[in-house]
């Protein structure tokens, strides 16, 4: 079974940062990686992507704020997250396919972020 583990979360005042990492138990090479988000009564929703070639895309209420990266040597991606706001408070998914449609979908436990004073 493939995993993806989370780390990073924490609480920060509004207008702070931090960095979520996504650490993949198998080769991301040529794989595209996700970041989801749940917000307490909310659907999960997409906040980032990254392709294979490196090319990103970002939930409209991210962008400017938040970079999506990757390191396929180290099978890691990461999320760095600038002028938090309280609406970015939610759990913090890794989701992946590997490649391989639904027999390959993964998910992360998840990492919490709380933003507030």
């Amino acid at each position: 079974q493939e995993m993806l583990v989370e780390s990073g979360g924490g609480l920060v005042q509004p207008g702070g940062s931090l960095v979520l990492a996504c650490k993949a138990s198998r080769s991301i090479v040529g794989v595209t990686m996700h970041w989801y988000r749940q917000a307490p009564g909310k659907q999960r929703e997409l906040v980032a992507s990254i392709s294979r070639s490196g090319q990103t895309d970002y939930l409209d209420s991210v962008k400017g704020r938040f970079t999506m990266d990757r390191d396929n040597a180290m099978r890691m991606v990461d999320l760095a997250m600038n002028d938090l706001k309280p609406e970015d408070t939610a759990v913090y998914f890794c989701h992946t396919d590997f490649g391989l449609g639904s027999a390959g979908t993964t998910w992360g436990q998840g990492t919490q972020v709380t933003v507030s004073e």
